[in-house]
């Protein structure tokens, strides 16, 4: 096509009007195929030179890439955009005549988004004539591939005996040497045994209790994990499970120095949900919240708790959130993983049951962290269809 019009400009003397009309038409026709293509496409195309003047962009850029304007023609590529991390990558990579593939930028505007970038150069007649640079959003794709991690990691929990043996063999080994050393104090005579004696016996049934306290909790969070949930969902409402577990925590949190600061939304849809399972999954994210803000110095940063409900998108979401240290990103896409954990102490299990207890109720559980910035949980829970329809219905009578 590129030749036929070459030909033609070549032979525009020599061209009558009919045929210059025709050849006008089939070029408008043709651009405006170009530009439906373009538009049609859910990745975002922007066209620059070889200095990184943009020539062309596409729908799908103006909406996905975060632009100062949408008068960004002629503009440098990097100075039309809002973002500084994406901003700093285009610059750089356009300025050394770079090839990269899906590299990958979150914004947190608003919704959490995860963009992919690539540069690639726009190549005329075997010479560069500037650079191509497209955008995806794969925020869905990565939410995906993790629930995928998440679902397949629980699917193995049956398969990690071994793991839990070992857990256990530590306190049994424990509990054999110092039952040994109550043996052999017990075979004394009473009259032999000084206090220093008894004393000890004191001590080392003391660590058997602390051991077998300890073992017992391995093994109920291991069963727990593993055992299919004999889930009753019923029609319920969020903020009453939320008011109950708070009014519950709110005097460890006075103690611990936490500010709660609670915003629940009024007259939400009621949701299918198991308050004895919820209410545990809301526990184990909140006693995460304290452990990880009382685990910061206050003088450094100020311990809020903050707790949240709102109806949106067919869905009853809880947020909670704490300025504790941040989650590092790199492990983000772990913390529902069994037995994985960054403390000393614990089974690791513990976001792994919450995760397990949001899907039994249909939900879905999402993690908003940055070090520095604390960390915020949100779980949705849908609407049932007959609660929809009944909103719907008042939502018309009004």
């Amino acid at each position: 096509m590129r030749r036929f019009y070459q030909r033609a400009v070549e032979r525009l003397g020599k061209i009558d009007q009919p045929q210059l009309r025709e050849l006008l038409r089939q070029l408008a026709s043709d651009n405006d195929l170009l530009g439906m293509v373009l538009d049609s496409m859910a990745r975002g195309i922007i066209v620059t030179n070889t200095d990184g003047d943009i020539l062309l962009a596409n729908r799908a850029a103006a909406r996905l890439v975060p632009l100062h304007s949408h008068e960004y023609a002629q503009q440098r590529v990097w100075k039309a955009v809002a973002d500084e991390e994406i901003a700093e990558f285009l610059r750089d990579t356009v300025q050394r005549r770079e090839t990269v593939r899906d590299r990958e930028f979150t914004l947190s505007s608003g919704a959490t988004r995860t963009l992919s970038f690539g540069v690639l150069p726009l190549v005329q007649e075997g010479h560069v004539a500037g650079n191509l640079i497209y955008a995806e959003d794969v925020t869905e794709r990565r939410a995906t591939e993790a629930r995928l991690r998440r679902a397949e990691s629980l699917a193995a929990l049956t398969t990690l005996t071994a793991g839990v043996a070992h857990e256990i063999k530590n306190p049994l080994g424990a509990i054999g040497i110092h039952l040994q050393l109550i043996e052999r104090r017990l075979g004394a005579e009473p009259d032999d045994l000084s206090p220093v004696a008894w004393e000890a016996i004191r001590e080392a049934v003391d660590v058997i209790e602390e051991e077998v306290a300890r073992l017992n909790q391995i093994v109920v969070d291991y069963l727990f994990a593993v055992r299919p949930m004999n889930v009753d969902l019923a029609s319920g409402e969020v903020n009453e499970v939320l008011e109950e577990l708070l009014r519950l925590l709110r005097p460890e949190l006075k103690e611990a120095d936490i500010e709660l600061r609670v915003d629940l939304g009024r007259d939400l849809p009621r949701v299918l949900l198991d308050e004895r399972y919820l209410r545990e999954a809301l526990l184990n994210i909140i006693k995460n919240a304290i452990a990880a803000m009382v685990g910061t110095p206050s003088a450094e940063r100020t311990r809020v708790l903050s707790v949240s409900s709102f109806a949106g998108g067919d869905a009853v979401t809880i947020r909670i959130g704490d300025t504790g240290p941040g989650i590092p990103a790199e492990i983000q896409g772990k913390i529902f993983e069994p037995y994985f954990t960054t403390r000393d102490f614990g089974s690791g299990l513990g976001l792994t049951l919450v995760y397990k207890i949001v899907k039994e109720h249909l939900g879905e559980i999402e993690l908003d962290s940055k070090p520095g910035a604390g960390s915020t949980f949100s779980i949705s829970i849908p609407v049932p269809q007959t609660e929809k329809r009944l909103l719907a219905y008042e939502a018309a009578a009004v």
